[in-house]
């Protein structure tokens, strides 16, 4: 593999080039070139050999005085490295470091989050037998921060009729009177989704570690008109204005996704109402809602039961059929129970997605202790199911993320990591105006790059900006050729978790495509087209638009920890999260660049770049 360099040539650039690997050499490389060329022309074969040896050396010669020349203060010169790793050190690798995941074994979605006595309890679709999907049981753990976990005993196990393929998804509530419950879905024995009462068996043990079911369960059948499998994931129940306490659900019906809202006196016996809170055509199935007010005058979260003049309502929904969690702000009429969206381009189901990457059935919990909201959703491997086996272990849960309403643009939500996750950083890094001409790829120095927190800022040139560029109004990171394909303004960014001859690499980066009006329109894309040699099947490019306004800069922050990066765009206006699975550029062997290969516009990033420790996870000593 030949040393890498800097590309500078832009002059009749190709619109794709292979990022980090460019066919294009400096100028000084094509002079060189032209002259070798030209005697080649006039020598004998044997000569020619001769001569196409000495160009190599002299083309790597070029290309590591190119690099060093382009780097900035304390960054190095990328060097081939040999070192081959085992599968079992690979694998062990791939574990991470301060996400949750327990011991061993596989989880699914987040269920129940609780705030009881000074824990924050988490609740999670579990198998406690396997590191594949089955016997899905509540799993339980604890914290006080949300980032050191202990695990508990299995909370729910399914051992009724009505449960018996599985205690699925639901939800916890925790009544001013002290007393606690879940709601959750049985999987019966026909595979038909009941629903399932059950509550701990000491309420004032801060750990609620031991539970049991209701006698009487399921509380509640499937109603006329929804298929078996149709009928899942009940809420907390709340209570509205007029004393009324609800519950939600989501279902369909005919191919319209929806959610049934029903009324409680005895949080035993529930009615359904006639008319869904919300329905839309053509969405299909909806699980894991969530429902929760947002402040439209502060960064204050709110309780469930909240309900005012300034205050939003949110419906988040799942489906398994698409992978994605969409969400959609609105008004809620609480005496109607009916809930409107703003705007119905971005209604439920058809709008804006909570993660464009891989991340699912998120659960989110009001932390009454710092008065603010936080979402889990669960991250899947993406590589084969025979991988995990091998792990012992599959799928993550993100790093725990605040939610606020996005006042600036009225349209979307903030997701961010919690501030607790700061308290693992160490030895933070700083690289101010580092100058990216087209073309250019820039080592950073760090250390170790595979438990870091960066924060980066990028100022695009603003002669380029206000020049006339190519049309590519058409451009999304998704049908985009990744990182290699070029544009006058786009893409730069950061590679993460790369290795010295950039053989594998992610390339997390924004784009900026121009109008035929002359408007720019921002992308924020993770690039996972080359971040595996080996197994990894999902060869794609993850993301997004993004809004950007007037007089804000280019922000992004990532978190890596081994297999997983999660990105956040502009304070967590479009957040994407990814996982990665390389065998080259792992242990010390992991890299980091900065990169800018647009075609016409120099970009200058700053960056702060903390090490990562690791948070604790282990089983409660009881």
């Amino acid at each position: 593999m030949k040393t890498i360099e800097p590309f500078s040539d832009v002059e009749n650039a190709p619109n794709s080039t292979p990022l980090l690997n460019h066919p294009e050499p400096p100028r000084a490389a094509v002079r060189k070139q032209s002259f070798v060329r030209v005697l080649s022309s006039i020598t004998l074969v044997s000569l020619f050999f001769v001569l196409a040896f000495v160009l190599i050396v002299l083309n790597q010669q070029d290309s590591t005085t190119t690099v060093a020349n382009s780097a900035p203060p304390g960054a190095t010169v990328p060097e081939k490295s040999s070192v081959k790793h085992s599968q079992s050190d690979r694998l062990r690798w791939e574990r991470t470091a301060y996400h949750f995941q327990p011991a061993k074994n596989f989880i699914y979605d987040p269920n129940g989050p609780l705030f009881h006595m000074g824990w924050y309890h988490l609740f999670y679709q579990y198998n406690p037998y396997a590191p594949i999907w089955g016997n899905m049981s509540w799993g339980h753990a604890v914290s006080k921060d949300m980032i050191h976990w202990f695990e508990l005993p299995v909370a729910i196990v399914p051992t009724e009729w009505y449960d018996i393929e599985g205690v699925l998804s639901g939800s916890t509530t925790a009544l001013p009177n002290g007393q606690i419950f879940a709601l959750y879905t049985g999987n019966a024995k026909d595979f038909s989704q009941l629903q399932c009462k059950a509550v701990p068996l000491n309420a004032s043990d801060p750990l609620l570690v031991e539970w049991v079911k209701y006698e009487d369960n399921p509380i509640l059948y499937i109603p006329p008109g929804i298929g078996p499998k149709d009928y899942r994931d009940p809420s907390t129940v709340w209570t509205g204005p007029d004393g009324k306490h609800r519950m939600i659900m989501g279902t369909k019906q005919n191919g319209t996704g929806m959610v049934h809202v029903y009324h409680t006196t005895d949080f035993i016996n529930y009615v359904l109402l006639d008319e869904p809170l919300h329905s839309v055509p053509n969405t299909d199935m909806w699980e894991c809602v969530d429902f929760y007010p947002v402040s439209t005058i502060n960064d204050s979260a709110l309780d469930i039961a909240a309900y005012g003049s300034d205050i939003k309502h949110v419906i988040k929904e799942s489906w398994e059929g698409h992978g994605m969690d969409l969400y959609s702000i609105g008004t809620y009429d609480a005496y109607k129970d009916k809930w409107t969206p703003d705007n119905p381009e971005f209604d439920v189901g058809i709008g804006l997605r909570v993660d464009y990457g891989r991340f699912f059935a998120s659960k989110s919990l009001y932390d009454p202790l710092k008065k603010r909201r936080v979402t889990w959703g669960y991250v899947a491997e993406s590589d084969s199911s025979d991988q995990d086996l091998n792990r012992g272990w599959a799928t993550i849960y993100n790093v725990g993320r605040t939610v606020v309403l996005d006042r600036k643009t009225g349209t979307h939500l903030l997701h961010w990591p919690v501030e607790e996750i700061e308290s693992l950083r160490s030895n933070v890094r700083e690289f101010n105006e580092i100058e990216l001409v087209p073309g250019s790829i820039i080592p950073l120095d760090i250390g170790m790059a595979t438990q870091l927190d960066i924060v980066a800022t990028f100022k695009v040139d603003p002669e380029a900006l206000m020049a006339k560029s190519d049309i590519n109004s058409e451009y999304g990171c998704t049908t985009s050729s990744g990182a290699t394909q070029r544009g006058s303004l786009g893409p730069f960014g950061i590679v993460v978790l790369a290795d010295v001859a950039l053989s594998e690499l992610t390339p997390v980066y924004f784009y900026i495509a121009k109008n035929i009006d002359g408007g720019l329109v921002t992308h924020f894309c993770t690039d996972k087209l080359r971040s595996s040699l080996d197994y990894d099947g999902e060869r794609v490019v993850y993301g997004s638009t993004v809004p950007v306004l007037d007089g804000e800069e280019l922000t992004m922050r990532l978190l890596v920890d081994h297999s997983v990066v999660e990105g956040f765009a502009q304070g967590g206006r479009t957040v994407m999260t990814s996982r990665v699975y390389p065998t080259n550029a792992i242990y010390e062997e992991a890299k980091i660049f900065l990169f800018n290969n647009a075609t016409g516009a120099s970009v200058k990033a700053s960056l702060k770049i903390w090490q990562m420790g690791s948070a604790s996870i282990q089983a409660y000593p009881f």
